[in-house]
């Protein structure tokens, strides 16, 4: 039975992550708060799924000509390198203290989308 609410939120987080909303938004939080997981667990398995959704998702872009390849292996490099240096920060950082900046990071995007969401409709109308 556990497998399946594993399942369950990987798959939540995986059709969010496709949307357009970071999955790890509601996998993080779904995989702590619900399910029990461990913090830095919880945030290795989003970094992990990440990665073939974020190749899949390059590849749609690219085959739709959205992504301009001039600068395309500057921003994975990048990416990976952060990636690879985040993961060695959070693990040197206190469980409870690494879950209370992903929540005030939460908060803050939040924040942030709701102030966004105001600015079009304000714009518009």
């Amino acid at each position: 039975m556990d497998r399946l609410w594993f399942c369950l939120a990987g798959i939540s987080g995986g059709l969010l992550g496709g949307m357009g909303m970071g999955g790890g938004t509601v996998l993080i939080p779904l995989l702590v708060i619900v399910l029990g997981v461990p913090q830095h667990l919880a945030q290795a398995v989003n970094l992990i799924s990440f990665v073939p959704m974020a190749i899949v998702a390059l590849i749609i872009h690219v085959k739709n000509r959205l992504v301009k390849r001039s600068g395309l292996w500057l921003i994975i490099l990048s990416g990976l390198l952060s990636c690879t240096a985040g993961c060695f920060i959070a693990r040197g950082i206190n469980a409870e203290l690494l879950r209370r900046i992903f929540g005030g990071f939460l908060t803050f995007l939040s924040v942030f989308q709701v102030c966004s969401a105001v600015k079009k409709t304000t714009r518009k109308g």
